[in-house]
């Protein structure tokens, strides 16, 4: 059978996305072409507008439609606590377990050598300019217990040393080498309850 490169380039976008081998990326694909032509397209639009209407808060670096997302728009929330992330994606299990008010910080990714990821690639010189401007009082760092996670944990702590807030760390009710993604709402919430300081 000869291949279709239209197909074999559909397999090859759906590749691109994290998680997605090549098995996966195939089935994928094969599932498209079952699909009727009006949810093609409106799966293609979706794309599109995701692309084009969402965009990182300015403030904290969480994905919105609108000018601010809306934690930081937000004045009911505890502004003077920012828990600093990783990614946005991150933010879901916090906001799920409902033990924490405060705001959000995204760095945008761990410092990994091997990675070429460096300090300078960190949204670290807003999170400097917040914390004087929206009197934060507590950073809790909460990047993923790993060698790059407490690594960059290490270097934002460093960063922030003279500045007038108080920085404390998850505690370890999360296994070192885990994801946040994969915490349950209980281990979550009781590592924000028993944070440390660093």
């Amino acid at each position: 059978m000869k291949e279709l490169k239209t197909l074999l380039s559909l397999m090859d976008s759906f590749s691109k996305l994290p998680g997605i081998g090549p098995k996966t990326a195939e089935r994928m694909a094969y599932a498209v072409l079952d699909m009727k032509k009006e949810d093609i397209e409106e799966f293609g639009k979706a794309i599109i507008n995701s692309k084009t209407k969402i965009h990182k808060c300015p403030k904290c670096g969480l994905y919105t439609e609108d000018d601010l997302c809306d934690i930081c728009s937000n004045p009911n929330r505890d502004h003077s606590t920012c828990i600093v992330l990783t990614q946005p994606k991150d933010v879901l299990p916090f906001e799920k377990i409902n033990d924490y008010n405060g705001v959000y910080h995204v760095l945008g990714g761990l410092i990994s050598p091997s990675k070429g990821y460096g300090p300078e690639n960190l949204n670290l010189d807003s999170l400097v300019s917040r914390i004087s401007s929206e009197h934060i009082k507590e950073i809790i760092i909460a990047t993923n217990p790993t060698l790059e996670g407490e690594t960059t944990s290490l270097y934002v702590s460093k960063i922030l040393e003279n500045e007038n807030v108080t920085i404390t760390r998850l505690a370890y009710g999360l296994p070192f080498g885990a994801s946040l993604d994969y915490a349950d709402s209980l281990t979550l919430s009781k590592a924000l309850e028993g944070r440390k300081k660093i």
